[in-house]
């Protein structure tokens, strides 16, 4: 019997990617892109470490996908993330002609996929793309929650 790979499992390994973030001492987002059962591209965050506020998991999954694509446009493909997509990587998953997008937990202080914005599915823009939200959100916000805990811990200490 041959079971299909779903959004949980994807989720899974964009959870995997966050706790590489977190070991870095970076915020806990993982993604990944996904076409025909295959990952393309995986990221975490690397902000401090890169010193480039564009490292986002986001982008490095995305840039990383479409290298192996060689195409820049990601047609077909999914990405999963862990925390819902800011204004900034939801537009270049609109530029990347991603077909859906697949996230944890909404983020209601940067989110652009319908936490302050919905860029998805903006007429105003050239692409539109699916959402599902709240896969595995439980898991996803309980990291980013233990992590901002710890470091508040860490800021009081000295």
């Amino acid at each position: 019997m041959i079971l299909e790979k779903d959004d949980h499992y994807w989720m899974g390994l964009a959870i995997r990617e966050a706790k590489k973030a977190e070991a870095c001492g970076e915020v806990p987002i993982g993604a990944l892109v996904v076409r025909d059962g295959q990952v393309l591209g995986r990221g975490y965050n690397l902000r401090e470490k890169s010193l480039d506020p564009t490292s986002h998991a986001e982008m490095t999954a995305i840039r990383k996908a479409a290298k192996k694509a060689a195409n820049w446009r990601l047609l077909g493909a999914t990405l999963y993330v862990t925390l819902e997509p800011c204004p900034m990587c939801m537009g270049a998953i609109i530029l990347a002609r991603l077909e859906r997008v697949v996230f944890g937990c909404h983020d209601p202080k940067a989110g652009a996929a319908g936490s302050l914005y919905d860029l998805s599915n903006d007429v105003r823009l050239n692409h539109r793309v699916a959402l599902t939200s709240g896969v595995r959100s439980e898991e996803c916000s309980e990291l980013l929650s233990s992590f901002f805990a710890t470091l508040r811990r860490k800021k009081k200490q000295f």
